[in-house]
């Protein structure tokens, strides 16, 4: 029989009060933007359970299994396995990371050699009309070739794989920190990150290539450590090794990394930033694998690229994947160059904290266009695009034109693509200085901004245009229904930022406007990223001046200081705002104030050792839960014991096997006969059978089954005194997906409640608290008069 008990409260404590109807304000700044979101994680607060916005869609979403179910299966297969075994499954590990840095290589290296070809045959044209002085002509080409792009990128997203929408960094991240949110690493998602991708960034949106590049490195690695597939014809032995969902998040973790060391060929910076921002467990054999991943993502890149340099690569020539080279022999610095330094830094970290605060307003009201449908979702992109090609072809006409440089090492104005001095519409042996930002790729224009000896190549008034403008697309050209980055937004609004205040500071200041620029992206990264040494490193492998270390170091420091004083870093927000439950690394101070029988609530399902089929089959289908702990009575034992912990998947596996006993008495090891270890093994990506698709007769259903041999019988516990704060160290560290709670006195219940993920939600707990809301962790804000609200 199943039992539903009520959890126990431990002496000192009293009920959780009534959640109120309305929060109070401090715990409505951590609450769910999207409305459905708010709805429904009201409705599951405490189950494993939940919904959040996964790309542009509203999914389910589920916690993982990181820590491996020891049943007697698993322990018997583990006492079998030979050294050969062990070979075999660390030799695989490797050559998994192997193939990901190949393939990942590959893909970063055919993403760009696409951008520039299509971006390059665009702007040629356009450039060859603006030549001919047919400017309607052009514009109508370059408005049209963006608005066919981005119609594309948005369609295969919009109807093909919803999920691949944004950077996915966030759905990859909330994924190695525990939450399985569904198709996020699917085939299809992965087809689209990578043609929507290209499609976008070469319909000039101010979007990147980093993040989706992240997404595509941990999609190839999730695939490829699927365990095989019987639909496909892949059952060999060895992939069977990967059938966890540790093993996957490894190779996930590794794939990410590869995916930012293509992206800007920066494989150290790649490494860190996968430790950095993305992983939530490290440990020293992930990273020589991923250090491995990211070295062969390095080589293919630098073979490939090379190829290209002998001109077989059609319009790439040295765009793309190129290292923004500002190694200068006058990089020294002088102490006066100090303060300038410091000013662009604290001013960056405030710079990058308003974008992360509009970034996230504008989330929001994306949020509620897009739960509207399919057709909200494109008129949202084609508006964005249409407004950016009206920008980018008309702001250079409010650029003045200027005289062409007598002592410039390049062509004025520039012949091709490529260059610092785009004619646009000025006179011969004059140029626009504004075009040559507005009307190139992405990274083209930050080899511009960063290129050495060009402090007269800009002017002040182009230098603030560019910067707004960049500054405001950006945050509007994110959350559109494309594969879209941050990273390159942010970094070419952040060195026109280093440029303007260069252009300030001149006369006061030894270092050229190009440093300058290098500085300010710097600081907008570190105020915006809120990361510190990865970024520092990805910063010095793409411009290769070592000698800016010092100064990149202390510009980082001071604008990740200064930016966190008033909100979250870019990845977080945007988590919170999708809905996902992740668990930071620090505990807040309320959690400190209560014991984990606080926020465990009921009713609590247990299973009894031998149980009734018709019961299990009646619990699966009334709840939502992942987990339910077993428990032994008289005759079994001499008094209620906690005997395990079993999963829904392997009660589903047990259903739909049928194994099953005329009477309620021990299998004995006549069950090992009826399955083997890889039954209950993970199901490659997907979510594994369902209860509600099994047949069973009446006759069945009146049978029973020994759960004992498929119990983890060593399942992670915690005295219900415990403080939460400590129970979430402990559960994020070991990386849990259930922890069962005991009694702290002996008695007639073995277990009083389960602490999952969402237990541990800040909505969760302060609703159930909400008087300890004034003891959350406050930045300094400046927050807006009552009743004005411009979001």
């Amino acid at each position: 029989m199943s039992v539903l008990i009520t959890p126990a409260l431990p002496n000192g404590f009293s009920p959780p009060a009534p959640a109120p109807e309305t929060a109070p304000e401090e715990a409505d700044e951590e609450s769910l933007t999207h409305p459905l979101l708010n709805r429904l994680s009201r409705s599951a607060s405490n189950n494993t359970s939940q919904v959040a916005i996964v790309g542009s869609s509203v999914c389910p979403i589920e916690s993982l299994d990181y820590e491996i179910m020891e049943n007697d299966y698993f322990k018997q297969d583990w006492r079998r396995g030979e050294k050969i075994q062990i070979l075999q499954y660390v030799s695989m590990k490797w050559m998994m990371c192997f193939f990901i840095g190949l393939l990942v290589g590959l893909v970063g290296f055919c993403n760009n050699l696409a951008v520039e070809n299509i971006a390059g045959m665009k702007f040629v044209v356009t450039s060859d009309m603006m030549l001919a002085r047919r400017y309607t002509a052009a514009f109508l080409v370059f408005a049209s070739s963006n608005f066919g792009l981005t119609l594309f990128a948005s369609l295969i997203t919009a109807f093909i794989a919803p999920e691949a929408a944004g950077s996915g960094i966030p759905e990859v991240k909330a994924y190695l920190n525990g939450v399985d949110a569904p198709a996020i690493f699917s085939l299809r998602t992965l087809f689209v990150k990578i043609v929507g991708s290209i499609s976008a960034v070469s319909g000039s949106l101010v979007i990147g290539k980093a993040g989706p590049m992240v997404h595509t490195g941990a999609c190839i690695a999730a695939l490829m450590g699927q365990g095989g597939s019987k639909k496909y014809g892949l059952t060999w032995k060895w992939l069977k090794y990967f059938k966890n969902d540790r093993d996957r998040r490894d190779l996930v973790t590794c794939g990410s990394a590869a995916g930012m060391a293509a992206a800007f060929r920066a494989p150290v910076g790649g490494l860190l930033f996968a430790l950095e921002e993305m992983a939530s467990w490290w440990r020293s054999a992930l990273l020589w694998r991923a250090f491995f991943t990211t070295a062969v993502v390095a080589i293919v890149l630098r073979a490939l690229i090379d190829l290209c340099l002998s001109g077989k690569c059609g319009l790439f020539g040295k765009g793309g994947l190129i290292v923004f080279d500002v190694t200068s022999a006058n990089s020294a610095y002088q102490i006066r160059d100090v303060p300038p330094v410091l000013f662009l830094a604290v001013i960056g970290g405030i710079w990058g904290s308003l974008y992360n605060f509009l970034q996230d307003r504008v989330l929001r009201i994306y949020n509620r266009i897009n739960e509207r449908g399919a057709v909200y979702k494109i008129v949202l992109a084609l508006t964005v695009s249409i407004c950016t090609s009206c920008l980018l072809f008309g702001l250079p006409w409010l650029a003045p034109c200027r005289p062409c440089p007598s002592d410039t090492s390049e062509p004025c104005p520039t012949i091709g693509r490529n260059g610092n001095f785009k004619k646009f519409q000025c006179p011969p042996g004059h140029y626009n200085d504004l075009a040559s930002l507005f009307f190139n790729t992405n990274d083209d224009a930050i080899k511009n901004l960063f290129s050495k000896d060009t402090d007269n190549e800009f002017h002040h008034l182009s230098m603030l245009i560019f910067f707004i403008t960049c500054f405001f697309l950006s945050i509007f050209s994110y959350g559109i229904v494309t594969p879209a980055g941050l990273f390159v937004p942010v970094i070419v609004t952040g060195a026109a930022y280093g440029r303007f205040i260069g252009m300030l500071f001149g006369s006061h200041s030894t270092l050229n406007h190009g440093l300058f620029a290098v500085l300010g992206s710097a600081s907008f990264l570190g105020g915006s990223m809120r990361m510190t040494v990865s970024l520092c490193v990805i910063i010095l492998e793409l411009t290769n001046d070592l000698l800016l270390l010092p100064l990149m170091m202390l510009v980082l420091l001071i604008s990740k200081t200064v930016a966190d004083t008033f909100n979250g870093n870019i990845y977080d927000l945007i988590m919170r705002a999708k809905g996902f439950p992740y668990l930071e690394g620090h505990a807040e101070p309320y959690l400190r104030q209560l014991a984990v029988s606080d926020v465990v609530t009921g009713p609590l399902q247990l299973f009894n050792g031998i149980e009734k089929v018709s019961n299990i089959v009646h619990v699966l289908k009334t709840t939502g839960h992942n987990g339910f702990p077993v428990v032994d009575e008289p005759p079994l034992s001499e008094a209620p014991i906690l005997f395990g912990l079993i999963l829904r998947a392997h009660l589903v596996t047990l259903l739909k096997k049928k194994a099953f006993l005329q009477n309620p008495v021990p299998a004995g090891y006549d069950a090992f006969n009826q399955f083997s270890a890889d039954e209950f093994a993970k199901k490659g990506l997907d979510h594994g059978d369902r209860v509600e698709n099994i047949q069973l007769t009446d006759e069945e259903m009146d049978m029973f089954i020994d759960l004992h041999p498929f119990c983890n019988a060593s399942p992670y516990t915690v005295v219900e005194t415990m403080s939460l704060a400590k129970a979430l160290m402990l559960f994020r560290e070991v990386a849990l997906r259930h922890l069962l709670v005991i009694p702290k006195v002996y008695g007639m219940i073995p277990v009083v409640g389960i602490i999952t993920r969402h237990d541990f939600m800040p909505e969760h707990v302060l609703r159930l608290h909400p008087s300890l809301a004034k003891s959350k962790w406050k930045r300094l804000r400046f927050k807006l008069p009552r009743g004005i609200k411009f979001f």
